[in-house]
This record gives C-alpha cells, sequence and structure tokens, in this order.
C-alpha cells in the first residue's frame, strides 16, 4: 500500500497500516488525527500516491457553513483514518485546483480514488449523515 506522509509528503511504502505506521523520512505519524492541507502544489501528488480513498473537504475562510463544517469534518476523519484518507482546500488559497474540480459551491466534499471522482457532496451535514454518507461512498470504492 503506497500511503503519503501527511507532514512531509513523502511516499510510504505500507505492507499495512496501523497507529505505529511512522514515515520512513521524516518519522512522524502516518496516521494524521487532522485532515491534510491541500495546495495547488501539493495537490496531484497526494492524490496520485495513495491507495487508500480520499475525502475532500473544499472550503474558504469567509464561508459560515464551512467553518461549521470543519469541527464536524475533523470529528469524522479522526474516526474513520484507517479507511480513508482526509484533506482540506481552501479554494481561496488552491484556485487552481478549484477550478479543475468545478467547485461551484462551498463547502463540497469530494471522494476520489486513483484520481477519480467517486462521489460529491455539497453543503454541511451533522457528524452521524456525515460518517454515512462517507461509508456509502467508500461501499463505491470496492465495487
Amino acid at each position: 500500500m503506497h500511503y503519503t506522509c501527511p507532514h512531509c509528503g513523502a511516499i510510504n511504502r505500507l505492507a499495512e497500516l496501523n497507529n505505529n505506521a511512522r514515515c520512513g523520512r521524516c518519522k512522524s505519524a502516518l496516521l494524521a488525527s487532522l485532515p491534510t492541507e491541500l495546495t495547488d502544489t501539493s495537490f496531484a501528488r497526494f492524490l496520485a500516491k495513495n491507495d487508500l480513498p480520499i475525502v475532500i473537504d473544499f472550503w474558504a475562510s469567509w464561508c459560515g457553513p464551512c467553518q461549521a463544517m470543519a469541527p464536524v469534518f475533523q470529528q469524522v476523519s479522526s474516526r474513520m483514518n484507517q479507511h480513508a484518507r482526509f484533506a482540506k482546500v481552501n479554494t481561496e488559497h488552491a484556485p487552481t485546483i478549484s477550478n479543475q474540480w468545478g467547485i461551484r459551491s462551498i463547502p463540497t466534499l469530494i471522494v476520489v480514488q486513483h484520481g477519480q471522482e467517486i462521489d460529491r457532496l455539497s453543503g454541511a451535514l451533522p457528524p452521524a449523515a456525515l460518517q454515512q454518507w462517507i461509508e456509502q461512498a467508500l461501499k463505491k470504492t470496492h465495487s
């Protein structure tokens, strides 16, 4: 399994992912409790070099629903971090990626595997509904 380090961006090859997994380069824990912040420059590498599905939250600092969704996304990501990678893209700081992915409203959540969009949802959700939506999207990655 390939897993990109959320701290230094190094690609790690793992037999299995567990709570003790460490980056071969920077020695940081690979299982991040917080979503990884992605930029126009880090986005492509992160998507290309992860074998787990990735749940991406496209947001902006001025967006009220985005601010309400941030702690919910963080909470769900810490619960599900062995099943998917979680990342955030600030649309103000990453306009190229936001345009490439057709982000028209925020917050927008996209589940991606191997660079391909699996599912998309716009709007904020409470924790239980967000987790349920992610679980349903992850089932699509196995079919």
